[in-house]
C-alpha cells in the first residue's frame, strides 16, 4: 500500500484543488432522508450519483436548496424538519441564512435572519455556537468541527431452545461507546475528517451465533460485527453469558479534488455501491479498510468511481502467527444517468493476494479480467450490472446482478453446476406512501447461489485469500452466500420522532463441521460436495424469520433516546441450532448512527 500514498501524495503536491467537502459518514437512517428527498424531486440529484455512498456534505445541501427552490409537492412539517436538520448538520457549506427553510424544527417559529447553522443557546459561549457542533471554528483558511460520540444501551433477552422448548438463563445485552469525531477543510480546498472510540458490548445472542458462521473474525478472539481487532471482554468470567467484545473503532481520510472533475480521497473506512438495505457489490457489512478512491464526473450524467484496497483474512492468523495476511482488491464503477430517470451502473471488482499491491490493476481504464488473462494469474474476478428509476415522485425500483463466474454450457443444462455463481437483488421504495406523509415503504429480495464471492487456495495462500471478505466478514451480503431473502422496512417520521420497522424471512444453506456447500464464502470452492446438483439452501436448511421495531426521539441535534424490540425465530434442520430470540432494549445515541444487523 505505499504506492498507494506515493501516489497520494504526487497528486496533493502537483495539481492544483477545488473545494471540497468531507462525506457524511455511512448511516442508513441519515441516508434515507438524502435518498427520500432524491426521490421527491423526481430526477436523480445534480451533486452526486446516489448508487456510490458515502455522499460528499457540499452536495447534499446543493440538493437540499435544489429541492427548496423548486417543491415538487406540498412539504409537510417534518420535511422542513429534514431540510433544516440537514442544512444545520453541514452549515458550513449553506449560503445565506438557513431561514430560507421557512421553519425552525425545533422552536418551529420563523427564523429571524441568522448565519447558517447558529444555535440559540450556546453552552459556555464557546460551545455549541452551533447547533450541530459542540465545538467550532471557521476562518477564510480553515474549517474546524468538532464533537463527543456516546452510544449507551442495555436490554434483556430471552432464548427459547426448540429442542428442548427450555429457555436460556435471561442475558442482558449492553453497549458502551464513547469517543470523538472531527471534520473540517482546510482552504475549502483538501477535506478531512477523523474518528475515533472505544467500545465494550455484550452482544445478543443471534450475533454470537452469527460469528460461528464464519470463525473467530479476529485475532483477538473476540467478534464484533463490523469491527476488526477485538478482544474478549471479561474473558476471565465463569459465566459466558457475561463475556463480550472489547475494541477500538478508528476510521479516517483525507479528500480533495485534483481536478475539477476528479475527486481523490485516500484513508481508512468503508464503502458501499447500490440502493437498497443490503448490496450485493460492495457493503459497509465489513471492518474498516485502507482505500484510494477516484471518483470522475462528466456533468451530471456519468461518474466513474475507482477504489483500491488493501484488504485482510485473519483463519490463518490464528494457527499460524500474529501477523495477519493481507490481499487486495481492485473495483470501478460506472454510473450513467441514461435520462434524468433512469440510471445503469457497471461494476468489476478483482481480489487478489500479493506480497504487495500488484501495479497492473492500477491502471483506471481497463478492463480487470484481461489483464487477470493476460498474467496467467488465478485471481477472483466478479463483474456486475445495477439499476435504477424513479418515477411519480413517490417511488423508486432497484437491481443489482453479480456474476463472480459461469460456463455457459453448464449453466444452460440446468444441472446446478458449482461454477455458476451469482447473486441478484430486485427492490422497490414507495415514499409518502398511500399519501400519507413521511410513510416510506422498501421491500426488497436478495440471493446468492452457493459458493458465489469465495475462492480458490493460490500458490501465495492454502486458505484462498481470494475470497471477498475482509477481517473474515462478507464485504457484500452479510450471510456471504448460498441464500434467499426478503425485507420489508416500514418508516415513519413525525419531526422529532421516527419509528422503523425492519420484517423479513430468510433462507440460507449452514455448513456442517468438515463440509462445504457453499455458505462459507471463507472455504476453498474447489472443496465443494459435488459438482452438480447445487441450489440455494443446500447444506443443513436454515430458515430465520424476525421482526425489529425501533423508536427514536431527537433530543437535540443528533442526540437520540430510542427503544428496539425484535423477535427472531431461527428454524434448522439441525434442531440444536433451532431457537426463538426476544429482545428489548434502550439506548442513548450521541453522533452515533445506528447499526442495522440484521441476519
Amino acid at each position: 500500500m505505499q504506492r498507494f500514498f506515493y501516489v497520494f501524495v504526487f497528486l496533493v503536491v502537483s495539481f492544483p484543488a477545488w473545494p471540497q467537502s468531507p462525506y457524511v459518514p455511512l448511516n442508513t437512517d441519515y441516508y434515507h432522508l438524502i435518498d427520500r428527498l432524491e426521490i421527491r424531486q423526481g430526477h436523480w440529484a445534480e451533486g452526486f450519483h446516489s448508487s456510490v455512498k458515502p455522499y460528499n456534505r457540499q452536495s447534499i445541501i446543493q440538493l437540499t436548496d435544489s429541492l427548496l427552490a423548486k417543491p415538487t409537492r406540498n412539504y409537510s412539517d417534518s420535511d422542513y424538519f429534514n431540510f433544516a436538520y440537514l442544512q444545520n448538520d453541514s452549515w458550513e457549506w449553506v449560503r445565506g441564512s438557513i431561514d430560507s427553510v421557512k421553519r425552525d424544527p425545533f422552536t418551529m417559529h420563523l427564523l429571524p435572519p441568522a448565519a447558517p447553522g447558529d444555535s440559540k443557546k450556546p453552552l459556555l459561549r464557546s460551545f455549541y455556537r452551533k447547533v450541530a457542533d459542540f465545538y467550532s471554528l471557521q476562518t477564510p483558511d480553515f474549517d474546524l468541527h468538532v464533537n463527543p460520540v456516546v452510544g449507551f444501551g442495555a436490554g434483556g433477552e430471552q432464548v427459547t431452545r426448540q429442542e428442548t422448548t427450555t429457555n436460556d438463563p435471561i442475558r442482558y445485552p449492553f453497549v458502551n461507546t464513547r469517543g470523538i469525531e472531527i471534520r473540517g477543510t482546510i482552504g475549502k480546498k483538501l477535506g478531512f475528517y477523523t474518528f475515533f472510540a472505544d467500545n465494550q458490548a455484550i452482544y445478543p445472542a443471534y450475533i454470537s451465533d452469527y460469528a460461528q458462521l464464519y470463525k473467530p473474525a479476529s485475532v483477538g478472539g473476540g467478534f464484533a460485527p463490523g469491527e476488526g481487532f477485538v478482544k474478549v471482554y471479561r474473558p476471565t468470567a465463569a459465566d459466558s453469558l457475561k463475556r463480550g467484545a472489547d475494541f477500538l473503532t478508528a476510521r479516517g481520510y483525507f479528500t480533495l479534488n485534483v481536478l475539477k472533475i476528479i475527486n481523490l480521497q485516500f484513508g481508512h473506512d468503508r464503502n458501499f455501491i447500490g440502493n437498497g438495505f443490503r448490496s450485493l457489490f460492495l457493503s459497509d457489512n465489513s471492518a474498516p479498510y485502507l482505500f484510494l478512491k477516484l471518483t470522475t464526473r462528466l456533468g451530471s450524467k456519468i461518474q466513474y468511481t475507482n477504489l483500491f484496497t488493501e484488504l485482510q483474512n485473519t483463519q490463518d492468523s490464528l494457527q499460524k502467527s500474529m501477523l495477519i495476511p493481507q490481499k487486495f482488491a481492485a473495483m470501478h464503477h460506472l454510473s450513467i444517468n441514461i435520462t434524468p430517470k433512469i440510471n445503469v451502473g457497471l461494476f468489476e471488482a478483482e481480489v487478489f493476494s500479493r506480497d504487495r499491491f500488484d501495479i497492473n490493476y492500477l491502471n483506471p481504464i481497463i478492463f480487470y479480467r484481461f489483464v487477470e488473462s493476460y498474467r496467467g494469474s488465478a485471481d477472483n474476478a466478479m463483474i456486475g450490472i445495477d439499476f435504477k428509476a424513479t418515477f411519480l415522485t413517490q417511488f423508486l425500483v432497484y437491481s443489482q446482478f453479480l456474476l463472480d463466474e459461469f460456463r455457459l454450457k453448464d449453466l444452460v443444462s440446468g444441472q446446478g453446476s458449482y461454477t455458476n455463481k451469482f447473486a441478484l437483488q430486485v427492490g422497490a421504495k414507495y415514499i409518502d406512501a398511500f399519501n400519507v406523509p413521511n410513510l416510506d415503504l422498501q421491500a426488497e429480495m436478495n440471493l446468492a447461489r452457493p459458493y458465489t464471492y469465495s475462492h480458490f487456495g493460490t500458490q501465495y495462500s492454502s486458505s484462498g485469500q481470494g475470497n471477498y471478505a475482509h477481517y473474515s466478514q462478507p464485504m457484500a451480503h452479510p450471510l456471504g452466500a448460498n441464500f434467499v431473502e426478503g425485507i420489508g422496512i416500514v418508516r415513519y417520521q413525525q419531526k422529532r420522532w421516527f419509528a422503523n420497522g425492519i420484517f423479513g424471512i430468510m433462507m440460507y444453506g449452514a455448513d456442517p463441521t468438515g463440509r462445504n456447500y457453499g455458505g462459507d464464502i471463507l472455504l476453498d470452492y474447489k472443496s465443494n460436495v459435488r459438482d452438480e446438483g447445487n441450489f440455494i439452501g443446500q447444506g443443513r436448511k436454515t430458515v430465520v424469520t424476525y421482526a425489529d421495531l425501533r423508536a427514536s426521539y431527537m433530543i437535540r441535534h443528533n442526540i437520540f433516546l430510542e427503544g428496539r424490540l425484535m423477535y427472531r425465530f431461527k428454524d434448522s434442520q439441525y434442531r440444536p441450532d433451532a431457537y426463538t430470540d426476544r429482545l428489548a432494549s434502550f439506548a442513548l445515541r450521541w453522533n452515533l448512527p445506528y447499526r442495522n444487523w440484521v441476519f
